[in-house]
Parts: C-alpha cells; structure tokens; sequence
C-alpha cells in the first residue's frame, strides 16, 4: 500500500513528489510515456527563478527528478496508468497490468500541445519548431529574425503580440479570413505593424530538416489552392492544448474542454484525490505555476493522510 502516487512527471508531479518525499511519506512517482513532461520539449528555460543564465528543459526536469529521489520518491518509468478506481478505499490503479493501490493520488498528468502533424514539425521540434513563445521567443535563433505562428485564437494572437519584442516580422498563419481571438485581442494583434496576417492558408510543411533548422515553411492557400514558401526562422504552434484527463472522465468534474475543476486549493470532488499542473490550467501553463500547485497538492495529501492516522 502506498501513502501518495503522483500520476505526471513534469513541474508539478516532480514538485509534489519533492515536498512529499521530504514529509517522509515516500510517494511512488509514475512518469508515464513522456518523463519530464512537456518542458522537455524547450530547449532553454528562461523564466524559472533561480537560473539567471537559463537552464535547458530536460535538464530542469533531470535536476528536479534527482531531488525528489534524493529525499526518498520512488520513481517508476514509462509507467502507463490503464484504469483508476478512485472513490473507494484504498485507490486502485492499474499500471502496466498491475494492480497499484494507495492512500493518496495526486493527478499531475499535464496538458499536451496540438500538433499540426505535417512533414518537418517533429524533426525539427527543439529546433525551430516550439508550441511556446514564453518560452522559447526570447532565444538567440529567433531574434530579428522572421517568425511564424499558426493559429487564430486568443492563444495565438498572444504569442504573436508576444514574439514582436524580438522577431523583425511575425507572420500569423489562419486558416481562415478573420481571427477567432476575442475582439479586443484580435484588434491589437491586427493594429501591431509587426504583425502580418496570412489569411485562409494551412501550413503544409516545415523546412529544412536536412539542414537541421527551420528555414522556412510550405503554405498553401485554401480557397485558392496557390502553395507557396514562406521563409523563417521559427515556428510558433498555437493552435491549442488537451488536458491528459480522459482516464478520469465519468469520475472527477472536468469543465468542457476536459480539464479538471478543482473543488478547493489542489482537491477534487473525490476526497484523497488531488490535481496539479497543466491539466487543470488552461490560463498560465508556466513551469512555476505548476510547480506551484505541484507543491499545494502536496500539502494537501499530507493533511489529508495527517488526517487519517489522527
């Protein structure tokens, strides 16, 4: 029997793992298919306080991982959680064909981005290619340089606004002829002289994967059908994220978009089980406010086990 199970091995499955290893309650860790989560996907991070010179992704993720077993989490790799029973005593979790039962479960299974899914786009991830202009827009491959961000809505026109503090053209790829953002947004992104929308058109390639760098990208018009090439030096996708929460459809409350809604702090509707990170953010999505509810959950799970042997 486990006393915590923290399902997610990003910021905030790492940072629950953290405070609870140091409460002596030696929680039981599953990375699941991605360890590290999806901060393994930027090269540098730039913006977690205590590395003025940036650290890159995995590395964050690695140094975290070796604190967390350093005061005592378990950690189980490539773990795939195929079913959860989770409003009986004690939780039950079906991990790779076996049967895991605990006290506690903190769910901090993150969020995955939307992929456009066209030639170029993995090859080139982490060099190039990246799903976050906080993260990544600041880096020396992209300043003055011509980038791209595909995508129409709030998040798009965001990372657009945002990547003109260093790009010397951001060009917006819709696939169609009006932005899907909210009003005041989509005007300032429209009033930006550093922005230049490219309206009905898909991106169909990501190029040059032979030089090892984006170079530009494939467009093609869809109500024309004219294909074009588009040089750049990055590619920003905004085209939205997913919630890893399909496991728990039917037993937690998620809002329509599937990602859980939190009754109070860190807990759910379901007492002992608590969520953290990405996959119940869908406003800041930042390393530090995972960590930072990685880190509520934790305290939370403690009480709650406090709470049980009091």
């Amino acid at each position: 029997m486990e006393n915590v199970v923290i399902i997610g091995s990003g910021c905030a499955g790492l940072t629950a793992a953290i405070y609870t290893a140091r409460a002596n309650l030696s929680p039981l860790l599953l990375t699941g298919s991605t360890p590290g989560g999806l901060l393994t996907t930027t090269s540098i991070v730039e913006n977690f306080p205590g590395f003025p010179e940036g650290i890159d992704g995995t590395e964050l993720m690695m140094r975290m991982q070796q604190q967390a077993e350093k005061f005592g989490a378990k950690v189980r790799y490539g773990s795939v959680v195929e079913k959860a029973e989770i409003t009986g005593s004690p939780i039950r979790l079906t991990v790779d064909g076996e049967l895991v039962e605990t006290k506690t479960l903190i769910i901090a299974s993150g969020a995955g981005h939307k992929h456009l899914d066209v030639p170029g786009e993995h090859e080139l991830e982490k060099r190039g290619v990246t799903y976050c202009a906080t993260c990544d827009g600041a880096l020396p491959m992209f300043r003055n340089q011509p980038l791209v961000v595909v995508g129409g809505g709030d998040s798009a026109c965001e990372e657009a606004n945002y990547l003109t503090r260093f790009a010397s053209q951001v060009y917006l790829v819709h696939r169609r002829d009006t932005l899907r953002a909210s009003k005041i947004m989509a005007e300032r992104t429209l009033a930006n002289p550093k922005i230049k929308p490219v309206w009905d058109s898909v991106v169909t390639e990501v190029q040059d994967v032979a030089a090892g760098k984006v170079t530009g990208v494939k467009l093609k018009n869809l109500k024309t059908g004219a294909e074009s090439v588009l040089p750049c030096a990055g590619l920003f996708v905004a085209i939205g994220h997913y919630p890893n929460s399909q496991l728990f459809k039917g037993q937690l409350d998620l809002d329509d978009a599937g990602y859980f809604v939190l009754k109070r702090g860190a807990a759910t509707s379901v007492p002992g089980v608590f969520v953290a990170g990405d996959c119940a953010d869908s406003v800041y999505r930042q390393a530090i406010t995972a960590a930072g509810m990685g880190c509520a959950a934790a305290i939370e799970a403690e009480r709650y086990l406090a709470g049980l042997c009091g």
